[in-house]
């Protein structure tokens, strides 16, 4: 097979090889700080998971205008087993 243009790529300096490394400690630093805080709010989250399922199986939400649809409870979907996880 030939070679392609996009395949080659330039050897990386040491200084551009440095700032990768900063910046990925960076990164990795800024996701720890989103989980821990994802984390601290998933008492809430599932109180609000909890109301808005109540919500539209009772009330209802509108999908035109002023016309109200309720979602039976064997519609709603089951909760997914696991943990939830941040992306970036």
């Amino acid at each position: 097979m030939a070679k392609r243009v996009q395949d080659m790529k330039p050897p990386r300096t040491a200084e551009a090889q440095a700032w990768f490394k900063d910046n990925v400690a960076q990164q990795k630093k800024r996701y720890a700080a989103i989980v821990k805080e994802m984390d601290s709010l998933s008492r809430d989250r599932e109180k609000w998971y909890a109301e808005f399922l109540r919500i539209v199986q009772t009330k209802g939400f509108n999908f035109n205008g002023d016309q109200r649809a309720v979602i039976p409870a064997k519609l709603i979907p089951k909760k997914p087993k696991g943990r939830s996880r941040v992306n970036f």
